[in-house]
């Protein structure tokens, strides 16, 4: 890609994986990727053994808020990850869509959540090689 790359992560309530996929792309990629997350049915906070298992990373979510999906963040994307928002999400041509199946971390206790977390980091660090966009 000539420019710099938009990237959108999106899950039903943006309140664990979504949140942690931009947390950690935005990172990883340090400027070189535009990076936004949102949900198709907004929780109304961060799950709280997210933002646990992100700080033991040095990633502090604790102020993030869970945002709405909307078709203008879509259509301003590059590429747009699902994961487990369904039908929800809006299809335009021109844009690359993964769905990246990932166990729901909602209600579940952190170490499992690190699990989720550790599996979005290194699926995070392939997507940033695909977009020449190296990690350190």
């Amino acid at each position: 890609m000539t420019t710099k790359p938009e990237v959108l992560f999106v899950c039903v309530h943006n309140a664990g994986r979504s949140q942690m996929a931009a947390a950690i792309m935005d990172y990883l990629a340090d400027g070189r990727v535009s990076v936004r997350s949102a949900g198709s049915a907004p929780a109304e906070q961060i799950n709280p053994a997210v933002v646990e298992a992100m700080a033991e990373l040095g990633l502090d979510l604790s102020k993030e808020v869970p945002k709405k999906l909307l078709d203008e963040t879509v259509k301003a994307s590059d590429v747009v990850i699902t994961m487990g928002c369904g039908d929800a999400c809006p299809v335009y041509p021109g844009k690359r869509y993964l769905n990246w199946e990932l166990d729901d971390p909602a209600g579940q206790p952190v170490e499992k959540v690190r699990a989720v977390r550790d599996e979005i980091h290194a699926r995070v660090r392939r997507l940033l090689a695909e977009l020449e966009t190296p990690a350190d």
